[in-house]
């Protein structure tokens, strides 16, 4: 058994001992020694996660939704700033530095709201895209990294979709080459 001893904060109160299992201290110490630093994970040859730091406070591009899950497009001020000049649709192109960030949760019904609506439930996968043609020649400036989440570990692995680093995405984003290959628009607000 391990003692530790806890001094209240309140003056004139006695100090207090938790007592825990020595193998319980260790097992807690492990799991908190565990954890998974997102920030050091990378795409072979791609896309480091640290690259894409703040990605929650980005401005809102769009929403979508699948059969399967909900999503929200983010993007970071130079592609924000892009947008709002017309690019895509003006025909020029996304300056280098543009970030995107697609975050995909499953879904369920809010069951507190009045009307049927879904709201996110699970993170599924977190997706980034960065334009830097100095580095990404081969894809028009264009990487991507796509991270399955597994909750029950609270980790990220990069995804099955995207084994071959920096160039895969590019296929499928071909399709909209004559939007920079950028799927998503910027919609009226």
């Amino acid at each position: 058994m391990v003692r530790i001893s806890a001094i209240r904060a309140l003056a004139g109160k006695k100090a207090m001992t938790l007592v825990f299992p020595a193998g319980l201290l260790a097992i807690m110490g492990g799991i908190a020694l565990a954890a998974q630093d997102w920030n050091t994970l990378k795409i072979p040859d791609g896309l480091a996660f640290s690259d894409f730091r703040g990605y929650e406070d980005w401005k809102n591009v769009s929403v979508s939704q699948t059969e399967h899950s909900l999503k929200v497009i983010a993007a970071n001020d130079a592609a924000i700033e892009a947008y709002r000049s017309g690019i895509p649709n003006n025909g020029k192109l996304f300056p280098d530095g543009s970030k995107f960030t697609k975050i995909e949760w499953s879904f369920k019904k809010n069951e507190e709201s009045p009307y049927f609506v879904n709201i996110p439930d699970t993170l599924k996968t977190l997706a980034f895209i960065e334009k830097d043609l100095k580095r990404f020649p081969n894809t028009h400036g264009w990487a991507y990294a796509q991270w399955d989440y597994d909750a029950a570990t609270d980790t990220l692995k990069p995804s099955v979709l995207d084994p071959s680093g920096s160039e895969c995405g590019f296929a499928c984003h071909t399709k909209v080459s004559a939007k920079d290959y950028i799927y998503t628009a910027y919609p009226k607000r």
